[in-house]
């Protein structure tokens, strides 16, 4: 939430300066994607290697 936020912001600021009316979107837009690749990238690396540990035996 915080990314789309923060990114949604800077999109408005620089809407503002610049006199545009979409960046604002594509802050939001980026916000958010960067948001679900940090939170796959925290959580889902570990789900590989405890999956493929579970079925093998190791001595």
């Amino acid at each position: 939430m915080s990314g789309v936020a923060l990114y949604g912001a800077l999109g408005w600021l620089a809407d503002r300066w610049l006199g545009t009316g979409f960046l604002v979107v594509i802050g939001i837009l980026f916000g958010a994607g960067l948001g679900i690749y940090m939170t796959f990238k925290r959580f889902g690396a570990d789900a590989p290697d405890t999956e493929q540990s579970h079925g093998k035996e190791t001595e």
